[in-house]
């Protein structure tokens, strides 16, 4: 069997099509408020158009990644744009709620290519230390742009009402389409006799593998707190601090700072210290600094809650990186499949997580740092657990 791959992607556009997804889903933030008063629902049901856009994402996930192995990752990305295309249109024109929640799970849908087509071609495009450094940025992007989302959103929607943030996204949609159709390569390996995969096969083992359930669980629960803050944070700054739309949206560059600078750290400590060990240090800061934020948060002291927002997200975006370059490996010749079925689980817990925040609503500006502390504990206890111990041998396994 010969395999010749295509091309390797550019870095860039790898950033846009991860980014578009985070940006599509954090752009309501700052709008919620105002969804609530529109269509006359509870903040609890407001928060939905957050939880509910990760169920069908996770069932995306799963079906472009097999997609992907079906058609090739650049055919499955450009159909996944036109999906997405398509939902953001029905946003734009639906009047009632209950058909809001529908064509944001039709975007969720195709959103949901740009993050699994897009990180199965970097894994088999970049590998190593060098993998770990893309990974770095990217997760660098990857934060960024739902830091972005609620600052496009709170401008769109101060001068130019809610609707204004849905034709942004069918514009952004018709954007990012024209620069996947033109410059994506294919970076598929290309088998002269391919090999059928039995999905079964690939699912029993990634349910085996407690690596990969390890991983799962950082990046659901990284991801899941991220998402929480975005779904409870408006009610926080805007509701209870009296912040602007826009005043709100400018906090997203707080976590954008925070995702570079964890950027930026990784690609420095990897040269040190070992994926893992970074990882570990990124969830003892992020853990610690969670502490910080609920001290904060009793005393009611708004620009105190903002640095400890940004020291603990500054932490978990050290462990991201590593957690997504590390999830995978050893499954390079089903990537496309064992990334699709690895996304669907923790995208779930990402969609678990963001309803239970949404549970939790009570008004009490406490809550979402008591639910970010628990969780970064307990990703804290599930890497010494589970992850360590077996990522040291499989590196052992790797340099043999």
């Amino acid at each position: 069997m010969k395999n010749v791959r295509q091309s390797v992607p550019s870095i860039g556009l790898m950033i846009v099509l991860v980014g578009f997804p985070q940006i599509s889903e954090s752009i309501f933030t700052p709008v919620l408020p105002q969804l609530r008063r529109a269509f006359a629902v509870s903040a609890s049901q407001a928060q939905l158009t957050m939880s509910t856009y990760f169920v069908a994402f996770a069932v995306g996930v799963l079906l472009w990644g097999q997609l992907a192995d079906k058609w090739g990752r650049r055919p499955a990305m450009l159909v996944g744009i036109a999906v997405y295309l398509l939902g953001n249109i029905g946003l734009y024109f639906t009047t009632h709620f209950a058909a809001l929640l529908g064509w944001r799970l039709v975007q969720a849908l195709g959103a949901s290519a740009g993050s699994v087509v897009t990180q199965t071609m970097m894994r088999e495009s970049f590998t190593g230390v060098t993998g770990a450094k893309v990974f770095a940025k990217v997760s660098a992007a990857m934060a960024l742009a739902p830091a972005l989302g609620p600052l496009i959103g709170g401008v769109m929607q101060t001068y130019f009402g809610y609707r204004s943030v849905f034709a942004t996204l069918v514009t952004m949609a018709v954007v990012i389409g024209l620069a996947a159709l033109s410059r994506l390569p294919e970076t598929q390996q290309v088998a002269e006799h391919p090999q059928q995969i039995r999905q079964g096969r690939v699912v029993r083992r990634l349910l085996t593998d407690p690596v990969v359930w390890g991983y799962g669980w950082l990046i659901g629960g990284i991801n899941g707190i991220l998402f929480s803050y975005y779904a409870e944070a408006p009610f926080i700054f805007i509701t209870h601090f009296g912040y602007s739309a826009v005043q709100y949206g400018w906090l997203g560059m707080v976590l954008a700072a925070a995702s570079l600078l964890g950027a930026l750290l990784v690609n420095r400590l990897l040269n040190v210290w070992s994926p893992e060990q970074v990882a570990l240090g990124g969830l003892v800061f992020g853990t610690l600094a969670g502490g910080g934020l609920l001290i904060a948060a009793y005393w009611q002291q708004a620009t105190l809650m903002v640095i400890g927002i940004f020291l603990t997200f500054l932490g978990l975006n050290i462990t991201l990186p590593n957690a997504l370059n590390r999830a995978l490996v050893g499954y390079e010749a089903v990537m496309g499949s064992a990334s699709g079925w690895f996304s669907l689980g923790y995208y779930l817990i990402v969609s678990g997580l963001t309803f239970g925040m949404s549970l939790l609503h009570n008004s009490a500006i406490q809550t979402l740092p008591w639910y970010m502390l628990a969780l970064s504990a307990g990703m804290l206890l599930v890497f010494v657990s589970l992850i360590r111990r077996r990522s040291r041998s499989l590196a052992v396994e790797e340099d043999a």
